[in-house]
This record gives structure tokens, sequence and C-alpha cells, in this order.
């Protein structure tokens, strides 16, 4: 598959992907900000403001070129995966928060996302670069996001059965796809994602272990429960690498393969991370439990 393909498929991929997350929502999930006012707030502190401006240090520190920092700080702004949701549900965490989050966090973005964008090309490439991000394109992209969003969520109220029946289809289906377009992609790009895996990707893998820690240890400290702050962990740890390998490959947007670099390694780093630290934190509780009860026992 060329990677000019690989571009035209990357918005039916996410449109897929999004629909199938319209498929498991409905009002009461915006409303469920209410539900858990903590988890949220700390949750998107850290997704916002918290991780962007770490995405900086690392990127500073590891004196990244350019394009690749870019691709970094736009990986950082983008808001996190609907697969958030798939691991929050194997290693027990509180779905209902990651479909919450999800979908407040991809409103979000809409606004956040371009400025951290521009703000980096202008520190990373120069002010007077031809690369940047106009709001009306952004919102262009985001709209393959909120549309299948909508029209998922519309089927869920109106059809709730059919809606049921479809959401494992539309989730192997966005698997599938997702698969192929970022094989292609990546076959497109190898000798240039070769020649980045050096230069980016151990700070790649530590912006993600950070982003799983923090993601963790923020909302305890803040008092929310175990199975909050997993949720809130796989939420800020797994970004919605689709849309920016989106952004970062379109030609009507960013359209420059080097800042496509960091998200398509992070986008595969992420997947065997989140699950080392699903397998960690799915322990915790019992090992709560069995303190509790030799300090009650003592």
């Amino acid at each position: 598959m060329s990677t000019g393909l690989s571009i035209v498929l990357f918005p039916v991929a996410l449109g897929i992907v999004m629909l199938g997350l319209g498929l498991t929502l409905t009002v009461d999930d915006f409303r469920r900000v209410v539900t858990y006012p903590r988890a949220v707030l700390v949750s998107l502190v850290c997704q916002m403001l918290v991780l962007p401006v770490i995405c900086l240090g690392l990127v500073v520190a590891a004196g990244l070129r350019a394009e690749l920092a870019v691709g970094m700080m736009l990986l950082a702004a983008s808001p996190g995966g609907s697969t958030a949701s798939l691991y929050s549900h194997l290693f027990k965490g509180n779905v209902a928060l990651n479909v919450t989050l999800t979908a407040v966090n991809s409103v979000l973005a809409l606004f956040t996302l371009p400025l951290i964008v521009n703000l980096s090309v202008a520190a990373f490439i120069g002010s007077d670069s031809s690369i940047g991000l106009q709001f009306d394109k952004v919102f262009q992209v985001f709209a393959l996001v909120l549309i299948p969003i909508s029209i998922g969520m519309a089927v869920r109220r109106h059809r709730p059965d059919f809606a049921a029946r479809m959401q494992r289809p539309v989730k192997i289906l966005s698997i599938v796809v997702l698969v192929v377009v970022l094989t292609g992609a990546v076959i497109g790009i190898k000798d240039e994602l070769a020649a980045a895996v050096g230069a980016v990707g151990l700070v790649a893998l530590l912006f993600n272990l950070v982003s799983l820690a923090i993601g963790y240890a923020a909302p305890r400290l803040s008092g929310v429960g175990h199975r909050e702050a997993v949720a809130s962990s796989f939420e800020i740890g797994i970004h919605n690498a689709t849309l920016a390998i989106t952004i970062a490959l379109s030609p009507a947007l960013l359209g420059n393969n080097d800042i496509a670099m960091p998200p398509a390694i992070y986008g595969t780093v992420m997947f065997f991370t989140a699950a080392v630290f699903g397998f960690v934190a799915a322990r915790r509780p019992h090992a709560d439990a069995t303190h509790r009860q030799r300090t009650t026992a003592a």
C-alpha cells in the first residue's frame, strides 16, 4: 500500500473507530462528569496541561530535531484513544469514566491541539515556517471524530438493540482497518521510520511510561479510587495516535512525514507498556486487601 493511499484511508479508519465509540456512548456519559468530578478534573488537568509540559521538557532535554519535536508535541496534544476503554475493561478500570474522558477530551482537543501544535512549530521550526494548523482545517479533521461519534450515539439512542449488536463487529472492523492502514503507512515510510526510531524511540517510551504513571498517581494522590485511577492512566497513556498521524501526513494540514514519526512509534509502543501496566494494576487491589488483613490481624 502506498503512502498516498494510506493518507486517504487514515480518515476512513479514524471515522470507523469513532463510530464504534459512538455506539457505546449516551448523553449520560457527558453528564457523568458530575458523578466523577474529581477524577475527571484531575485527568483533564494532567492530559491538557501537565503532559504537554513534560513532553516539552523531554524533547528539549533529548535535543530532538525540529520536526520530531513537533511530532512529539502533536502526540502530547492529541486526546485519548478509544482503545483506552478496552484496556480499562480488560484490567478492571472504570470503563464508564474512560468513555466520559474520551468524549470530553475529543471536544476540548479541538481547541487545545492547534494551539499547542502551532506554538511548537513556532518554537522549534520558526514562526515563518509554512507548516502550521489552521483552525478551520483542524475542525474538518475533528469532524471525522465528532460526526461519527454523533451518528453512533443517535443509533444507540433510537436503536439500542441494533447498536449493541453492532458494537463488536464495528470494533473488529476498526482494528482490522487500523492495522492495514498503519502497516501500509509504515511500509511507505519505513526508511524514515527506521532512522527516527534511534532518535525518538527512547523519548517516546519515556513519555509513555510517564503518562501512564502520572495518569494513575495523580488521581490516587487526590483521593480518587483505584478503578478510576486505572481508567485515568489508560486514558492519559493511550493517545489517539491515529488522529496525530492523520494530521501529520495530511497534505491539507501539516503534510510532513517526519512529524508523523513520533506518533507512529508511540502508537506501537503504548499497547505493550499499557498491557504491562494493566497486569500490575490488576494485582494492586489484591495486594492492598492482603495488607489490610495483615494490619487488622496484628
